[in-house]
């Protein structure tokens, strides 16, 4: 009976066994060791953008302006998040310089806000003299109690979207005029006075 020789030795065929299946495992893992895995990189996942934590104690979430279509009046629409035992008050500033429109929001303890939840019957700040027309992003800075502030780049949208068109801002009514009817106009002629 005659052996036959296969090519080598079973030791050597299990390293090479192992070389194999090392390079299979680097070479299928090895992107996140070059690229950041996207799943830890924070980013806004809808329309509106977030503020950092350098802003204050309160979390400043999802935040745009529905705007006019000539971007002088918006509806600021965000979630005000208070985790803090205290209430506190957030201010905003829309613009820059002299023309910037400043305006704040109470925030309850330990509560959220969401202004333009239209479904809780919360309305969204609205924002008059602005300039800020839509498909842009105008500078807000956003400050509560002692943080720093951010001051970030806040798309600005308008009604044209479906689910946005009820927060896009309205006229504001003006006084009517209730019309006051015209009464004749009377001249009184003089009477003969009676004689005594």
């Amino acid at each position: 009976m005659s052996s036959v020789d296969l090519g080598g030795s079973v030791k050597t065929r299990l390293i090479a066994s192992i070389a194999v299946g090392a390079a299979v495992v680097l070479g299928t893992t090895g992107c996140n060791i070059l690229a950041p895995q996207a799943t830890t990189i924070d980013y806004s996942a809808s329309d509106g953008i977030n503020v950092p934590a350098e802003s204050g104690p309160l979390s400043v979430r999802n935040v745009l302006i529905v705007a006019n279509g000539d971007g002088t009046v918006g509806n600021f629409v965000a979630a005000v998040v208070n985790d803090t035992t205290d209430p506190q008050t957030l201010r905003i500033e829309v613009g820059e310089g002299s023309s910037a429109v400043r305006s704040s929001v109470n925030v309850p303890a330990q509560r959220t806000l969401s202004l333009g939840d239209l479904a809780n019957d919360v309305e969204p700040l609205r924002l008059d003299g602005i300039d800020a027309a839509p498909g842009s992003t105008v500078a807000v800075y956003f400050q509560s109690g002692d943080g720093e502030g951010a001051l970030m780049q806040v798309p600005v949208l308008d009604g044209a979207l479906e689910y946005l068109a009820p927060l896009a801002p309205t006229a504001t009514p003006s006084p009517s005029l209730t019309p006051i009817p015209v009464l004749p106009t009377v001249t009184p002629t003089p009477s003969p006075t009676p004689s005594s």
